[in-house]
Order: structure tokens, then C-alpha cells, then sequence
């Protein structure tokens, strides 16, 4: 059966929630030593009352967080029968248009979909109800879209991961109002790689996100298809976006995720954590395997939740590529562990006729009793059963090395290095200001970036327009599963992780790029900065203001 939502709303007569007292009235005193009597009796008794409310109180919210954290440990393991077929976005080919471009066009609207039993949820979606299409282009390619707003609020559209000018990076500097359109066009230069889109309005990315707006943007080039990997969209090459959602008792979604008093608990820091776990928007799904290899292309499209990846019958599978592309060969694995907004694409082996499922098992988050448990840190989630059917095609090799895996970056003894450090809502103790430049940076230069949490709280780190490389993680050596180019990295609370990242190359010291914690509630809180690029040697000339201000 599929889980119930939970419910999100609070309870209305407030009747758990802490009190409060307030002592009124006053009276004439008799002569002062009875009047002295009086007000010590008073102070007495008040200071009584406040003693016994405060531990009513503190009583109250010790059973309350007990309560809370008891039921955060959460799990769907034997409630599903995945009865459901796994929808595979459909794949949107662009048009050649007179000038040689690869057009897409694309549309944001509303619509309904049936996300929980017997209800009707309303969502948002890209040329469709929920989610959007997947796009695919291959490198050398001109790239146009046409993207229509037919929502009632003003939204953007980010290209995860894409290496292009900040103009038409689809951050918040880009926000298409409620009916207009935007057109952003640019060359596709970069390695083979599974990329993605979302919705990136300043403070309301995750609303956006949370109500559907998502899709993948697939990058070929000359060596992916030859690469010997399974590459037939929707058959042995398959995309898998993993998201988890909360809702209304009324089959609405929530954008909290969390009640008052399980906020009040301390749940709900990092974001909507669902108790409903969704692939490709499906509920309870199941994948009909018909190749001997499955190329899975996953993106965790949660706003918060961290996903522990594994098969439940221990079978190993292999990881060919990170976020930006392939790895120079497919890496061996149990268990992948995905932040949000990190992607992954891993090869499957499949004998005829079993069954197996993909699971998230508890992920090593780095944070310590309680906020282990209240940020997921405990959960366990049946995500996808994988058939097999009886005869399956392909020979179950995977190739040895993978041709046209992207070289990592490397920076020079005399790199630059720059720190970032995240806490609360801010990075290097600011909040976003969309008017402000925090960092300039000299186009095509190899910088050194040191990004550590400071807060104790889990944190994903992610750079627009460029892709990185991990050099080192809390000072030791890289672990394999993190080696290859990268855009979006964890950070375990305390620990530094060094990347070298390749400044963009399109020199525009008016139009910022982001980096920010891609924890969305984070994001939106003001954990973000901004930094342009500029012509080298003019980095203390350049502007620290957005130019004519942005809102």
C-alpha cells in the first residue's frame, strides 16, 4: 500500500503548545510593614507560579520532543508492493531551427496530479501537470529555449551545472514574471554529463521546487555513445529522480513538512523532509528491467533529504559518472550516498527473472544525537523494485575504461585560495543581497576553495556555471566515490573540503553567478553569494554592486 501523507498542519486548539501567564490587577496597601507582608507574599507566590509554570512548560516540551523525536525515525520498508510502472520523462529532441540552433520550448503551468490515494494534489509542472521533460543536446551544439511563465508567481530557470554566461544562467537575476518569456541561447561546451533544471527565484526556491518544477538536461558528445555504457533513453538508460514530499491532510503538498510542535521539536531545520518518497513523480514504482545492464542516471532532486543508496539483496553495482561527467573508469559500490542536488550515474547488473530494490539505507550525515534522527539521519526508504523479465538482451560487460572522461582540475602552487564558511543563514557571516558582489574572480584562472559548515548542520555546496574538483576532504585524500568533476558537494558538520574550481570563462563584471547551500531552506534563507567574472588584472576595478540594483 503506499503511505499516508502525514500530516502537517498544527493542532488547531493549540492545545499542547507552551502557555504563558500574565498576573494582573493591583490594590491599595494597608500601613507599609503589612504592606511589606503583602508584597513579600506576592513575590512568593508569583515566584511560585512562574517556578510551577516553567516546569509545566518544561515538562510539556520535554513530552512533546519526546514524542516528536520517537516518530522522526522514519521508514516505508514493507508498506509498498510497487505495483506502480516507474514514469520516464519523456525525452524533448530539440528543433533545428533556420540559424542551426537546437531549439526547446518550454512552458511552466499548473495543474493536479494523483501523488497520494484518492486525492488530487495541486502542482506545478514544465510542459505538463509535475515535473518537466528531460532535454538533451550534444556538445558543439547552439542552444535556444523559449521559456513561457504560466504560473501565478514570478519563477526563474537555473541550468544546473551548465557551463555558460551568468546572463543566462537562470538564476535569480533572471526572474520571468507571471506571463512573460525568456530567451536565453548559448554553446554547449563541456564533457558528456547528466545535468538539470529548477526554478532559482530569490528566498522561494524550494516552494518552487517543492511544488514541481524540475527536469534533466542530458549532455552527449563525441565519446558518450561510444563509450560502451548501455545509452538508450528510457530502456537500458534510465533517469531516476529521487524527491520526497510532505503533505496536507487535504492531499495538498507542504511547504513546511513539519508541524508546529515537531518545528517546536527542532524538526524541520533543514528543510521539507517527506515521509513520501517519489521517482519520476511515481509513488510505490517499479522499473520492468529488460537488458542485462541498467544505466540509472540518479538526481537527488530533494530539497533537504540525503539519500544512502544500496541494493537490498548486497549486489554491487558500479558508478561511471559524477555530476559533470564520466569517470576515467566505472568504480565499484555498494552503497552512493547523494546530497541534494548531486547526481550520479551508475550500471546495474540484472540476471533474468529476479527482483531486487533500490533502497536508501540510513545516510552517514555527520551530525550526532538528536539532530541525526530529526534530519534524517536515521530513515530508511524503499524507493524502486527493479524486474527482471525472463530473456534478457545484452552481453553484461562493462567496459574496463571510459574514453572521454573529463581530466580533474588542477590548480597551481600559486593558486588563490578563498574561504567559505556557512553558518545559520549566512556564508562568511553575510546574508544574501542581491545588489551585492561578494567575490571577483579572473576569468579561466584555477582557484583554491576552502568551504567548510561551522554550524554543526549538514550542508550541500554548489557552485553555478563551472564544475569542480574535490582535491581533499577534512584534510585527508579524496574518497574514490567523490573523485571526478563535480558541481555540488556535502559538507559533514566541521569538516573542510578543498575544491579546485575553474573560474568561468565569459567575462561579465555586471551579471553575477551563485554559490550557495543547496539545502533549499537554507538557499532561500540567505546562505548564498555572488561573484562575477572579470577581464584578469581588473579584479580591484571591478564593481562590488550589482550595477542599477536587482530585486
Amino acid at each position: 500500500m503506499n503511505r499516508p501523507p502525514r500530516s502537517a498542519t498544527p493542532d488547531p486548539s493549540g492545545a499542547d503548545r507552551p502557555g504563558s501567564g500574565e498576573h494582573t490587577g493591583e490594590q491599595d496597601g494597608p500601613p507599609v510593614p503589612t504592606r511589606r507582608r503583602v508584597v513579600r507574599r506576592r513575590i512568593l507566590i508569583t515566584a511560585g507560579s512562574l517556578l510551577g509554570l516553567g516546569a509545566l512548560t518544561g515538562g510539556a516540551y520535554g513530552v512533546n520532543y519526546a514524542l516528536v523525536y520517537r516518530d522522526r525515525k522514519l521508514s516505508n520498508v514493507g508498506e509498498l508492493d510497487f505495483r506502480n510502472p516507474v514514469a520516464v520523462p519523456r525525452l524533448l529532441e530539440p528543433e533545428k531551427d533556420k540559424r542551426g540552433r537546437r531549439h526547446f520550448t518550454l512552458k511552466a503551468r499548473t495543474g493536479t496530479s494523483s501523488l497520494v490515494p484518492g486525492k488530487k494534489t495541486p502542482t506545478w509542472g514544465i510542459n505538463g501537470p509535475f515535473l518537466g521533460p528531460t532535454l538533451r543536446a550534444r556538445r558543439g551544439d547552439t542552444v535556444s529555449v523559449t521559456f513561457s511563465n504560466g504560473l501565478p508567481e514570478t519563477t526563474t530557470l537555473h541550468w544546473h551545472g551548465m557551463h555558460l554566461p551568468a546572463e543566462f544562467d537562470g538564476g535569480p537575476h533572471q526572474a520571468v514574471a507571471p506571463g512573460e518569456v525568456w530567451r536565453p541561447s548559448w554553446r554547449l561546451d563541456q564533457p558528456a554529463a547528466t545535468l538539470w533544471y529548477h526554478p532559482h527565484p530569490h528566498g522561494k526556491t524550494a516552494d518552487h521546487v517543492t511544488r514541481g518544477i524540475a527536469g534533466l538536461f542530458l549532455v552527449e558528445d563525441e565519446h558518450s555513445q561510444g563509450s560502451g555504457l548501455p545509452h538508450t533513453y528510457g530502456v537500458d538508460d534510465v533517469p531516476l529522480i529521487l524527491q520526497d514530499r510532505a503533505f496536507q491532510d487535504d492531499g495538498s503538498l507542504s511547504l513546511r513538512g513539519v508541524s508546529f510542535l515537531e518545528e517546536l521539536a527542532g524538526a524541520g531545520s533543514l528543510g521539507v523532509l517527506g515521509d513520501n518518497i517519489f521517482v519520476n513523480g511515481t509513488a510505490n514504482p517499479h522499473l520492468k528491467v529488460t537488458t542485462r545492464l541498467v544505466r540509472l542516471r540518479v538526481l537527488n532532486g530533494s530539497n533537504a533529504r540525503v539519500y544512502n543508496l544500496g541494493l537490498t539483496d548486497g549486489r554491487a553495482f558500479h558508478l561511471v559518472a559524477q555530476e559533470s561527467g564520466l569517470l576515467p573508469a566505472p568504480l565499484r559500490l555498494r552503497r552512493l550516498q547523494l546530497a541534494p542536488a548531486e547526481r550520479a550515474e551508475i550500471v546495474v547488473p540484472f540476471e533474468p527473472g529476479e527482483k531486487t530494490v533500490l533502497r536508501s539505507y540510513p545516510p552517514d550525515l555527520g551530525v550526532g544525537f538528536p539532530n541525526g534522527r530529526l534530519d534524517g539521519g536515521e530513515d530508511t526508504f524503499d524507493l524502486l523494485q527493479f524486474r527482471a523479465a525472463e530473456k534478457l538482451r545484452g552481453s553484461g560487460e562493462l567496459p574496463t575504461e571510459l574514453p572521454g572522461a573529463p581530466e580533474p582540475v588542477k590548480a597551481s602552487d600559486s593558486a588563490r585560495t578563498r574561504k567559505f564558511e556557512l553558518s545559520g543563514i549566512q556564508i562568511n557571516g553575510r546574508s544574501m543581497d542581491m545588489n551585492r558582489i561578494d567575490q571577483v574572480a579572473p576569468a579561466r584562472a584555477v582557484e583554491l576553495w576552502d568551504v567548510q559548515g561551522i554550524d554543526g548542520v549538514p550542508h550541500s555546496f554548489h557552485v553555478h556555471g563551472t564544475s569542480f574538483s574535490v582535491v581533499s576532504y577534512d584534510g585527508g585524500p579524496v574518497p574514490e566515490r567523490l573523485r571526478g568533476l563535480k558541481d555540488t558537494v556535502y559538507l559533514r558538520p566541521q569538516e573542510t573540503v578543498r575544491l579546485a574550481v575553474p573560474i568561468p570563462e565569459y567575462v561579465d563584471p555586471a551579471t553575477p553567478y551563485m554559490f550557495h547551500c543547496h539545502m533549499l531552506k537554507h538557499e532561500d534563507q540567505g546562505m548564498m553569494g555572488q561573484f562575477t567574472v572579470v577581464k584578469p588584472g581588473t579584479e580591484r576595478s571591478a564593481p562590488r554592486r550589482v550595477p542599477g540594483g536587482h530585486h
